[in-house]
């Protein structure tokens, strides 16, 4: 237990911060209530003047509220941020105390407010998650040295109002105001299309209902408790066997530890709950804080700290939460775009996919599953938008280009008009391929092709039966999983599968085993934390280390294909015995349905994902076990490469057209031909025409792809003649350059291959 000390000098910020609730839960409206809060705090901190300026759009300052000042300044003082005294304030993050505020060389005196007549200043930022949301400030006619513990009494109260105004009791700025100019920021395509709305913030998991402590002594030993027990789960981690010699994994541990009992980040905490913050509400203002100021570091390694503090800081949180502090993703306007730093797939599918029109990232890479989630959702996606959260603002009208990789806000008229008649064109192009939905995959010198959709929701199902999909090549199970609350039992499961199956109107199903963890997080699952997620605990390491997960999804699968044929593949195989391991828990589970009396599947195929390349050296044994085999290109080439896929420095860096890929597919279709086994790839490259037309030519003619894929792939396909590609492909494979990508489209272009 951390031994804390109580001060009782924080009454009186304490008794502040009472009042100032009472006056945000009132009923008046929000103009009353900032003039009756601005009141209270000049009155409780023996100041002249209390004024409250808001961020605009535009980076613009705009005086809402002020005690002291000229009443007819409200709404008319603007200053743009770095101006005056407030816009410093606000450009650098930081609170200000001047016991001479003219004399500054940044005062910037404006004559309808009539505040020539005040000496002193003192003001704070008003900080939410690391964004500064506007400026409160205090000036006094008399010279006057503000002490430190006013500067952090004013502190507390901005983090009270920002917290006000994130949730319901505060507004904040109206949505009218002062015409802005259009900006575009630059981003990385991650999902293609056009999408319009106005901008909506994605709100982190961790909601903080409780601001003001009624008790501080109680809150200072939930903090304690809490810390404790983040602690502990810390140094449980450390005695894990695995981390028991020296190296790089249990350096970063011992370093994280060090964090967690840094005493200024906890002091820093107790004095914020002194004031009158309850625990949450204090980490929390701690964090904003602290990421506003070291967002402004440019040194790598210090911003690499900012990093360790928040997930410290989230961590202390979900302690103080008791692990329920998520909220459900706000209510969408009718066209909205979604704004994120990152999300997971999860969470992107806690959105109304219908008023839901584009997403922007400030992060991101086009191999993230939450990119491929979108495509399946057709939902234009951007990633790499940086400036997405420095001059977007909740309400602002955009445009999102994800074909050309950019993000135009507050477009004029006249642009508006242009990308949407642009959408209409796209609209139209979808309907012409919507006339060869029925017309064979066949290729122009004869060659036929399977091509087959992908699918994780009984949604996408009218997706597959219109895009004239042969089946669905890849059915992934743990989507409805990660959307539920609680793990599904095997009566609900049982429904699900059966319901994919009628729902394809008997066309072939290719169900994939549960593949969670790396990014792919079940809300009720109490996994630990990962050094490297991606090549960790997850997929059918996960289920064989608990077969009983595995055992009832399969017995759900058993019981749902009950006279049909069954077709089940393992993800994220490494090695023969694992694959041995998966087929002797199916066996067992088809010999449990025929001691029931149950019917069984008419046939039962088994298959494995291709992503580990330590199966590249085990494929005659894999081959002798399996019905078929799926090459996940997107696993894969992370592996083979070793690029993290979700790494938006290495987006672009490593091409699945490259040479050494192009060998790589090569060599699995000539090793599947050769012992008579069926391959298709299902990666996201399959969906692409121009990757499709590299993989027929490799000789795959099976690919499995989002259903809105699909007809753009077959009309690839019906132009393009596989043969003669074969031949150039042979040579490209051979060179050494990074990709071959732009060879391919001119070879396309010369032959009149049709890529779009």
């Amino acid at each position: 237990m951390i031994e804390i000390e109580v001060d009782e000098s924080w009454a009186g910020s304490r008794l502040l911060l009472r009042q100032l609730r009472d006056l945000m839960k009132g009923r008046a409206s929000d103009e009353q209530r900032l003039e009756r809060i601005v009141g209270l705090i000049a009155r409780q901190m023996t100041a002249e003047v209390c004024s409250l300026y808001l961020l605009r759009p535009g980076n613009v300052l705009e005086l809402y509220a002020t005690k002291g000042l000229k009443p007819e300044a409200v709404h008319l003082t603007r200053l743009r941020v770095g101006e005056g005294l407030v816009g410093d304030i606000a450009a650098r993050a930081r609170p200000l105390a001047l016991a001479d505020a003219q004399a500054h060389p940044n005062f910037a005196y404006r004559p309808e407010t009539g505040e020539d007549i005040y000496r002193s200043l003192m003001g704070v930022p008003i900080l939410r998650d690391g964004r500064v949301l506007g400026v409160i400030a205090v000036q006094n006619v008399q010279r006057r040295d503000y002490a430190a513990e006013e500067i952090e009494a004013l502190e507390t109260v901005a983090m009270v109002l920002a917290e006000g105004m994130a949730g319901s009791e505060l507004a904040g700025p109206a949505e009218s105001g002062p015409t802005l100019r259009p900006a575009r920021l630059p981003a990385v395509p991650l999902t293609e299309g056009l999408g319009l709305g106005v901008a909506v913030m994605h709100q982190r998991g961790i909601v903080i209902t409780r601001i003001v402590a009624e008790d501080p002594e109680q809150e200072l030993d939930r903090l304690a408790d809490s810390v404790a027990a983040m602690q502990a789960s810390l140094e449980s981690v450390l005695t894990r066997s695995e981390l028991a010699d020296p190296g790089e994994p249990r350096e970063v541990l011992e370093t994280f530890r060090l964090f967690a009992r840094d005493r200024g980040w906890l002091n820093r905490i107790q004095d914020a709950i002194r004031s009158g913050l309850t625990a949450e509400a204090a980490v929390q203002k701690v964090q904003s804080d602290t990421r506003a100021r070291m967002e402004q570091i440019v040194d790598p390694y210090l911003r690499e700290r900012l990093v360790d503090l928040e997930d410290l800081g989230y961590g202390l949180l979900r302690h103080l939460l008791g692990d329920d502090g998520h909220a459900a993703a706000a209510r969408l306007p009718p066209e909205a775009v979604l704004i994120a730093r990152n999300l997971g797939p999860a969470e992107l599918l806690d959105y109304d996919p219908t008023r839901l029109k584009a997403v922007v990232l400030a992060e991101g890479s086009p191999n993230a599953h939450v990119a491929i989630v979108a495509r399946a959702l057709e939902l234009p996606t951007v990633g790499r938008c940086p400036e997405a959260f420095t001059r977007i603002w909740p309400g602002d009208f955009l445009v999102v280009d994800a074909d050309n990789g950019q993000v135009l806000a507050h477009p004029g008229h006249a642009i508006r008009e242009t990308f949407a008649e642009s959408m209409m064109a796209r609209d139209r192009r979808k309907q012409d391929l919507a006339v060869i939905r029925d017309l064979p995959a066949v290729s122009a010198d004869g060659v036929e092709v399977s091509l087959n959709a992908n699918a994780g929701l009984l949604i996408d199902l009218p997706q597959v039966r219109d895009s004239g999909a042969e089946g669905i090549g890849l059915y992934r199970t743990e989507v409805p999983f990660m959307v539920r609350d609680a793990f599904p039992d095997v009566d609900a499961q049982t429904r699900l599968y059966r319901r994919v199956l009628e729902g394809t109107d008997g066309k072939p199903v290719v169900f994939r085993t549960l593949d969670v963890g790396g990014d792919k997080i079940l809300p009720y699952w109490k996994g630990g934390a990962e050094e490297n997620p991606a090549m960790g605990w997850r997929a059918v390491r996960i289920t064989l280390d608990r077969p009983v997960l595995l055992r009832q999804q399969l017995r759900a699968l058993i019981r749902a294909s009950e006279g049909r044929p069954l077709q089940v593949m393992f993800p994220m195989v490494s090695e023969v015995a694992e694959l041995d391991q998966c087929r002797s828990l199916l066996d067992l589970e088809l010999e449990l349905g025929r001691a029931e009396g149950r019917n069984p599947p008419d046939r039962v195929h088994v298959g494995i994902m291709i992503e580990v390349p330590a199966l590249l050296w085990q494929l005659p044994a894999v081959f002798e076990r399996v019905d078929f085999v799926s090459v996940g290109s997107n696993d894969l080439m992370q592996f083979l490469f070793a690029v993290d896929r979700s790494s938006p420095e290495l987006a672009r860096r490593y091409d699945v057209l490259s040479p050494p890929m192009l060998r790589l597919f090569k060599r699995l279709v000539a090793e599947a031909d050769r012992a008579g086994k069926p391959i298709s790839l299902c990666g996201e490259q399959a969906g692409q025409p121009l990757e499709a037309m590299a993989l027929l030519s490799c000789g795959f003619r099976k690919l499995s792809m989002p259903p809105s894929s699909i007809p753009r792939v077959k009309n690839m396909l019906r132009s393009l003649k596989i043969g003669p590609l074969a031949a150039y492909i042979d040579f490209l494979a051979g060179q050494t350059c990074r990709s071959v990508r732009e060879r391919l489209r001119h070879y396309a272009r010369e032959r009149g291959v049709v890529l779009e």
